[in-house]
Parts: structure tokens; sequence; C-alpha cells
């Protein structure tokens, strides 16, 4: 019910942002545009097509910055804090806030994407694994911005990124 009100909206909001033709604008030229008018009229582009809109269910897709990440002995790991694409668009990392208490003592570090899991993440109070152990990622270099990022990556998995690109 909910998403059929959602795509209905957009159609009608969609629908209502088409441009007026000239001749609807103007009422009382009708079909008759002046020589000026058929110039500008000429070299209008054509208004570019509207957006495509996909719908996905919310069991199918949730956010997952601000979400905690266990272990897979179920220990605290930390929450993802952002997440890094490489050129392309193509997710390669999380940053993930490790340590600390209410933010004080706390390190960012950065994981592989595939050492993650989501298979139990169906609703907000659900965590993400994490294919590393606490003294894996404790030992892992911290984050820091404008430098070059260290991955942890879970065995055997991580492929090094080309720069030269």
């Amino acid at each position: 019910m909910r998403a059929g009100i959602v795509i209905i909206s957009l159609i009608a909001g969609l629908a209502m942002s088409l441009p007026v033709s000239a001749a609807e604008d103007n009422g009382t030229q009708g079909s008759r545009a002046a020589p000026a008018d058929a110039a500008k009229d000429a070299t209008k582009k054509e208004p570019a097509p509207p957006p495509s809109v996909t719908v996905i269910g919310a069991r199918d897709a949730l956010g997952i910055l601000g979400r905690e990440v266990r272990s897979p002995a179920n220990e605290n790991m930390g929450r993802i804090v952002d997440v890094i694409v490489n050129r392309e668009g193509t997710v390669r990392a999380a940053v993930i806030d490790f340590g600390g208490f209410l933010g004080v003592g706390s390190r960012k570090i950065v994981v592989d994407w595939s050492a993650l899991h989501f298979g139990r993440v169906a609703n907000k109070s659900d965590s993400i694994t994490l294919e590393l152990t606490k003294e894996q990622v404790t030992a892992a270099p911290e984050y820091k911005q404008d430098a070059p990022v260290i991955v942890l990556g879970a065995a055997g998995r991580l492929q090094p990124w080309d720069f030269d690109k």
C-alpha cells in the first residue's frame, strides 16, 4: 500500500514538472508562431527524459552508517562511520570507529568490504559481522584522512588498488 502511494506521488510529480509548449503558453497564437519564435523553437533542446524510479522494499536495503559491527565471537568491534569507494564508484572498504567510550580514546580503522557480512541485518538494531578478530583490528593502523589508506582484509581476499588509473 505504501509503495503504491510513493509510486503515484512520483508519477504525479514528474508529470507536473514537464515543460509547457510555446503554443499553450501564449494561448492566442495557436500554431502560428512569429518567425523569431520559430527560430527559438528550432534551437531549443529537447527536455531531458525523466529519471528512472526504482522502489526498494524496506527489508531489501538498509543504511549502514552508524551500524554496530561485531566479530564472529560476538565482540563489539565498533561502528561504521564511512564507506570508501574507488574512482569507478565501487565500494572497496568501510571505516570503523573502533574502541574508546563516547568518542574518547577511539580510533578509526579501514576494513575491506568483503570482510563484512550483512546476513543478519533485518532491522536497525541488528549488527554487521566482521570476519576479523579483535586482536587483528586492535593491531591495525589508524585511518587518517588525506593519507594513504591501509585496508585490513580477511585472509587471502584483499586485492591491491590500482593507483595508476
